[in-house]
Parts: structure tokens; C-alpha cells; sequence
């Protein structure tokens, strides 16, 4: 089970840029209903902005912090994985360094975008089809 599995049923990656207000950011977020997005300078991976970093903001700066540049307030420690790294793997790393969100990348360059809900939904649907499987071979033997 490969990060390239779940990118399958994943539809565009949503991104930001350095230049972009806060304010633009939350309303993509909302808009999108999601809690990151990696943040890009041209083609390359330089942070991410999430749910948490709007929070530390508000909690700095109130409402002025709505027009501060992303560049300034995004996660800039990114980590990611590959497209053939494990799910298993991912879910491990994002355990063990506390985050939700991981950009995929070959290369430099962005393939994918995974929340831990995606890889924690895909192992679910895995192991119920595998149940499901067992099941039906118990009941036909």
C-alpha cells in the first residue's frame, strides 16, 4: 500500500504562495474544507500553511493578522514523502513528528498532497475489503 495508491482517488492539489494574505489563505481553506495547503515558490515546496498557523497568528497579532504575507507565518520545516513510500511509513512520520499533512514529492517536484485522514481512511477501506474477502471465502468453502 503506496502513497501513489491513495493520490489516486485525490483530486487537485491546492496551493498557496508566499505572496498570499492570510486572509486569501483561510478562505481557500474554507472554501475547500481543508487543513493545509502546501505553499510554493514557482514549482518547489518551500512550507506549508495550516489550521495551526492561522491559530498562532490570531493569537500574536487578532485580526491584523489576516493580511500578513503567508510567507511570513507558514510551517517552513517541511517534511515529505514519495509517491512509492508506504502508507504505513507515512502514518509513522506524521506520528513521530506531531503533523497532518504531507507533500508528496518526485523529485522537487509536488505530486500529491496527504492528510492523515487520507491515509488513515484508505487503511480503513483495505481492511474492511480484506474482511469482506475472508467472508465470502469462509461462507464458500
Amino acid at each position: 500500500m503506496t502513497i501513489a495508491a491513495i493520490l489516486k482517488d485525490k483530486g487537485d492539489i491546492q496551493s498557496l504562495t508566499p505572496d498570499s494574505t492570510m486572509a486569501q489563505a483561510v478562505a481557500l481553506l474554507a472554501e475547500k474544507r481543508i487543513g493545509a495547503a502546501p505553499v510554493l515558490d514557482g514549482d518547489r515546496v518551500v512550507g506549508i500553511f495550516s489550521e495551526r498557523d492561522v491559530i498562532h497568528c490570531l493569537q500574536s497579532d487578532g485580526a491584523a493578522a489576516l493580511e500578513r504575507r503567508i510567507g511570513d507565518v507558514m510551517t517552513t520545516a517541511v517534511k515529505s514523502v514519495g509517491p512509492n513510500e508506504s502508507a504505513i511509513g507515512a502514518l509513522s512520520l506524521m506520528t513521530q513528528r506531531r503533523i497532518r499533512h504531507l507533500p508528496v514529492l518526485e523529485g522537487e517536484t509536488l505530486v500529491g498532497f496527504v492528510s492523515i485522514g487520507d491515509l488513515v481512511k484508505y487503511r480503513i477501506d483495505r481492511i474492511e475489503a480484506d474482511a469482506a474477502a475472508m467472508r465470502e471465502y469462509i461462507q464458500s468453502a
